[in-house]
């Protein structure tokens, strides 16, 4: 948090709990997955490494918590 402060940024924080990897990053979707399954696929047609889908959804939701802030 000091570092980027230091550099004029800020720290978003987000619950650890939000279902990022469980979530579709296109159309919102939640689903129940094991950890054992490595790829989200989506009723929507989205398919993605989990992680990948987990990481654009901590974004998407970092964007989503500063807009509100601002």
């Amino acid at each position: 948090k000091y570092k980027l402060e230091d550099r004029g940024k800020q720290l978003i924080r987000i619950d650890k709990w939000y279902p990022s990897s469980k979530t579709c990053s296109r159309c919102g979707q939640v689903r129940m997955m094991p950890l054992t399954m490595r790829r989200y696929e989506c009723s929507c047609g989205m398919c993605v490494d989990r992680d990948l889908n987990a990481a654009i959804n901590i974004r998407n939701k970092g964007y989503e918590i500063y807009l509100k802030a601002v």
